[in-house]
């Protein structure tokens, strides 16, 4: 079961803040942390408990999480949650306020399971090399990275390069912040895959030379759960289009927390911006095949019967590329 992977790591003690320093080792120890709480416990069992639902989200906004991987225990910060400092000037107030209001709408302070999913795939293409998964030897950009799991697994799965791009609002972002700390404590300074992080909003491309500078750049594009903002929805595929190259595939991997139709009009966005479909499916969140395959079934843009109650556990997977 894909949520069995990640489990809390043990809270700290109210007396030992986390460090500032993005060069302090900020992982749980034994000295500074409390035992596994009661509410830990339970949040990582609710799938077992709840089989027609699961988690679309894991965290709380600094938290640290474990999640087990073939390449080891990977500990994954999750971002914090923007708060607006106390001391603002009046003439500043409303700015700052709406600035934290923004950065709180791109949810960057949770670990969302689609991730998880793209992270998982890559970890089963690993042996193979090939499929839809394949990410050795590829140029990779994430967007929307957040907590930037998977772009951590595929440099650890041999991606040539990885670009890690969040919003410039993102509080993921800078050098105390959860990206900048996940790759120190998961990637060596050895490491055979080149990784950078960029601040990028979605749809600034001609006028942003960083984006013109890679221009159709990337064979693989990771964009997990991205789609909540119907509003962003030409953005976002203008910006795939835009980095992706000739011969490159997007992954697009989405829950149902907003809703199946939500999801369903980014993909006829896409497509109508000129990208098409090369493979699209649902894959159970919660259970796996004897064999220990994902559990799939057909993508439909209407499933009667459908509400909140269980479409929670499935999610939907596809794979895009340039329509000529």
């Amino acid at each position: 079961m894909l949520h069995s992977r990640l489990r809390p790591l043990p809270r700290r003690l109210p007396d030992h803040p986390a460090s500032s320093d993005p060069s302090a080792d900020s992982t749980p120890h034994e000295d500074d942390v409390d035992d596994e709480s009661a509410e830990d416990l339970f949040s990582s069992s609710l799938s077992s408990l709840f089989p027609d639902d699961a988690p679309q989200f894991h965290g709380d906004p600094g938290q640290h999480l474990l999640y087990s991987s073939r390449y080891g225990d990977i500990t994954i910060m999750v971002p914090s949650y923007p708060c607006q400092l106390e001391k603002v000037s009046q003439e500043t107030e409303m700015g700052a306020a709406n600035d934290v209001d923004e950065a709180r709408k791109l949810f960057a302070h949770i670990l969302w399971s689609a991730g998880m999913v793209v992270a998982d795939g890559f970890e089963r293409a690993h042996d193979s090399g090939a499929g839809m998964w394949k990410v050795k030897g590829e140029t990779v950009l994430e967007l929307g990275a957040g907590a930037a799991l998977p772009s951590i697994i595929a440099a650890l799965a041999g991606a040539s390069a990885v670009t890690i791009t969040d919003h410039p609002s993102s509080p993921a972002l800078g050098p105390s912040g959860a990206i900048a700390l996940n790759i120190k404590h998961n990637l060596s300074s050895s490491a055979a895959s080149t990784v950078d992080v960029v601040s990028h909003e979605w749809g600034r491309l001609s006028s942003n030379p960083w984006a013109v500078s890679r221009k159709a750049s990337y064979t693989r594009i990771i964009a997990a759960d991205c789609y909540w903002m119907a509003s962003q929805h030409e953005n976002l595929a203008r910006t795939m289009k835009w980095f992706l190259a000739p011969q490159g595939k997007v992954w697009v991997v989405a829950g149902f927390h907003t809703g199946r139709e939500i999801v369903a009009g980014f993909f006829k966005t896409a497509l109508g911006m000129g990208l098409v479909i090369e493979e699209i499916y649902e894959r159970d969140l919660n259970s796996s095949a004897e064999c220990g395959q994902e559990m799939r079934r057909e993508w439909v843009e209407v499933r009667e019967g459908e509400g909140p109650g269980n479409r929670t556990r499935w999610c939907v997977i596809a794979l895009l590329k340039h329509a000529s």
